[in-house]
C-alpha cells in the first residue's frame, strides 16, 4: 500500500481544498523460481564440469568467448 508522503492544501479565492500527495510506486523485494509443471517442484540450475567430473562452485567460475571454434 502507498504511504502519503506530504500534506498540501490548494486554494481558489477562499476556498482551501487539502490535499495528500502518495507515491506512485511501491519498492518490493520479488523473486521468480522456476518450477516443474506437472509437480510444482523448484528446478535447480547444475554448474558441473565434463572434464573435471564434478560439481563447479560459483567463485570458480569465469568469463570467456569463443575467437574460433572450440577455441
Amino acid at each position: 500500500m502507498a504511504h502519503k508522503l506530504e500534506t498540501a492544501h490548494i486554494s481558489f479565492g477562499l476556498v482551501t481544498i487539502p490535499v495528500g500527495i502518495y507515491s506512485a510506486i511501491e519498492e518490493q523485494d520479488l523473486h521468480f523460481n522456476q518450477l516443474h509443471g506437472p509437480c510444482g517442484s523448484r528446478i535447480k540450475q547444475r554448474r558441473f564440469c565434463p572434464v573435471c567430473n564434478r560439481d563447479v562452485e560459483y567463485d570458480e567460475l569465469v568469463k570467456g568467448y569463443e575467437v574460433a571454434k572450440d577455441q
